[in-house]
């Protein structure tokens, strides 16, 4: 098989899923309505199944929906006739993928299914399959054509029954008014679940760790307090540690610049900058990176209850919490 055969099998496979998905389209009508409801009234969980690359499919479906507000889980039916079936309770609903609707260890459970009363959602390649005459709704996920050449393996019909899976999904989240509050509630690790949920309260530096002065500091010990703190600045604040101002060790090289042994002779307030860029312990971290990047900045001064300091995020914190 030659590079140019190679290239044109690939697209030849890719053309028809991307066929029978849009054929999909035509086929969201009352019936997915109807099993959109049925789900966003479920009391308990959706417990989803199917066997081999169906299963695969019903694993994917399962994990979407936890992961987007509504409690879901994978039985795998063939287990469920071992002991597994125990994990169903009153309120589930059942989603059974099966391409030809005639799964013998689908059709197994369904009367444990009935006998606890759950509502079933069939997604199937036969409307007219035992499967879909038990269902309370049948979503129609039929291919004309499997991508596999053999017309064997299953691989249109797996993808259009994975794009049906989504489409309730996604259709049941809109309906349930989920937030990116708590998508973030659900992925709190990684990247993604750190930039919805880390705060900069989560990683300023408080009390001791503040590197403070006053105005009336003299600029030597600026220096010290600069250095010994290691976060290349210092705020100014008068008695009541109040926000008047930030050094930073950028300001002391171009103030060493321009008066060299003089600037000893000069005190806090003569080298402040007045008004710093602030943030809000409760601001997201990445909201602050935001802040730092725009102005070309290394740390913020967290300030609450007009003007109080509370703390310093410096970018070095961020980068090391992981959410970029």
């Amino acid at each position: 098989m030659s590079k140019d055969e190679i290239i044109a099998e690939g697209k030849r496979v890719v053309e028809i899923e991307a066929k029978e998905v849009s054929k999909l389209a035509e086929r969201i009508d009352e019936s997915f309505a109807k099993a959109v409801e049925i789900l966003y009234q479920c009391k308990g969980r959706v417990v989803l199944t199917g066997m081999g690359k169906s299963g695969i499919i019903a694993k994917k479906i399962a994990a979407t929906m936890a992961s987007t507000g509504t409690p879901a889980f994978f039985l795998h039916p063939a287990e469920g006739m071992h002991g597994d079936l125990g994990m169903l309770t009153k309120g589930d609903v059942v989603v059974a993928v099966s391409n030809s609707g005639k799964t013998k260890e689908i059709l197994d459970i369904i009367p444990i299914v009935k006998r606890l009363r759950l509502k079933l959602i069939s997604l199937t390649g036969d409307k007219n399959s035992e499967l879909a005459k038990k269902s309370d709704v049948v979503l129609d996920v039929s291919v004309s054509q499997e991508a596999c050449p053999l017309g064997l393996a299953p691989t249109s019909s797996t993808t259009v029954a994975l794009v049906m899976g989504d489409a309730l999904a996604m259709a049941l989240l809109k309906k349930k008014g989920f937030k990116r509050d708590d998508f973030a509630l659900v992925h709190p690790a990684g990247s993604l679940g750190k930039r919805l949920t880390l705060r900069v309260e989560d990683l300023m530096h408080t009390d001791e760790e503040i590197p403070y002065v006053s105005e009336e500091t003299p600029m030597k010990d600026v220096v010290i307090e600069i250095s010994s703190k290691r976060l290349g600045m210092t705020v100014v604040v008068d008695k009541d540690f109040n926000l008047k101002g930030i050094i930073t060790d950028g300001d002391l090289r171009r103030f060493i610049e321009k008066f060299g042994k003089a600037m000893f002779d000069a005190t806090a307030k003569d080298l402040m900058t007045r008004d710093p860029k602030i943030i809000s312990k409760d601001a997201l971290a990445v909201e602050a990176l935001s802040i730092m990047e725009k102005y070309s900045i290394t740390s913020l001064v967290v300030v609450e209850d007009q003007n109080r300091v509370e703390g310093v995020i410096h970018l070095h914190d961020i980068l090391k919490s992981g959410i970029v």
